[in-house]
């Protein structure tokens, strides 16, 4: 896998070209209302995407320009608009949702024009309440690559989806690891994060710490905290304890998403600290989708009570992940 992400003198941005001098690149409006597009696909959504781009194993994250279409991306923003409406095409509703929209509200995320205080959107599972989302989720070549990058040799199996929707003075996400918050053994976890808008600046595009998946544990602080105004306190209080200083993080290792096109994708550890700015736009939206990908062969932890958010999925007396809750996408396991 080639190398495209050289160790930088200053915080670095993807290397892809940037929108922020014209919001409305590809013709994209940045306040327009969203029309329903008249396109659909029966095949793998990420059947034609590009390679990753970088190194892993070293950095803790890859990117792909392209994972989807830019067909694909209106109609899932399309679909993301009816899901926040409560319109689900599957009958079920996601796990976990927003107050929902009316339906005279026909701004993006519900965007009123007014900033202040605007809170970011969480879905949780959007796969179970839409087709559309369903089908990208479940895509087999997302989930070999993700099973490749990690060397899961059973395979890989979704944990959940998140939607991650920041309208305009959306505020920014605390750095944090994803791995914490899943409850499976192995404890290994790949996310897979899709920008369904490009990454202007003034989004709060993602960003990485590189060569972060290999600290250790330790560090000062709470994991419930996203959305604290100091976000970077968890991540400071982490390197420090690996002997990297605030100014090495800052200056050296970080590396942001920046000029990522809708569409495009980052993949990494869920032990790689990321954290993403607030979205201080007028009125261009920051859509994300996270993919918790764990290997196929994943249990519960054994004698272990889940978490709240995962116990509804725990059958008595077994410690096996249902598939209909926890679909293998890419399957290496021997029958």
């Amino acid at each position: 896998m080639s190398d495209n992400l050289s160790r930088p003198a200053a915080s670095q941005a993807f290397s892809q070209p940037s929108f922020a001098e014209d919001p409305t690149s590809e013709g994209i409006p940045p306040c327009a209302e969203y029309t329903p597009p008249r396109v659909d696909h029966t095949e793998d959504p990420c059947a034609d995407c590009t390679p990753p781009r970088g190194d892993y194993a070293r950095d803790g994250f890859v990117t792909l320009e392209n994972l989807i279409t830019p067909a694909t991306v209106d109609i899932l923003n399309e679909r993301l608009e009816r899901v926040l409406r409560g319109q689900y095409d599957t009958g079920t509703a996601p796990d976990k949702r927003p107050k929902l929209l009316k339906d005279n509200n026909k701004g993006v995320l519900g965007f009123s024009g007014n900033t202040q205080g605007v809170r970011t959107l969480q879905l949780i599972n959007i796969w179970k309440a839409d087709t559309q989302f369903k089908q990208l989720v479940l895509s087999s070549k997302l989930g070999h690559i993700v099973a490749e990058l990690a060397g899961w040799k059973s395979g890989a199996r979704l944990a959940q989806d998140q939607v991650w929707a920041k309208p305009p003075g959306s505020p920014p996400l605390v750095f944090h690891r994803d791995t914490p918050y899943f409850d499976f053994n192995p404890s290994d976890v790949v996310t897979v994060w899709l920008a369904l808008d490009h990454m202007d600046p003034c989004l709060g595009p993602l960003q990485y710490v590189k060569g972060s998946h290999r600290w250790g544990e330790g560090r000062t602080g709470s994991a419930n905290m996203f959305f604290d105004k100091d976000t970077k306190a968890l991540l400071y209080s982490a390197a420090e304890r690996e002997g990297v200083s605030r100014e090495d993080v800052d200056d050296h290792l970080l590396v942001s998403m920046e000029g990522m096109v809708a569409g495009g994708c980052s993949i990494h550890d869920g032990k790689t600290w990321h954290g993403s700015g607030p979205n201080v736009s007028s009125c261009q939206p920051r859509r994300g989708l996270g993919l918790h990908f764990i290997p196929a062969d994943a249990t519960f932890k054994s004698g272990e009570e889940p978490g709240k958010l995962w116990k509804p999925f725990k059958q008595v007396g077994s410690d096996e992940l249902p598939d209909a809750f926890f679909p293998v996408t890419c399957d290496h396991r021997t029958i």
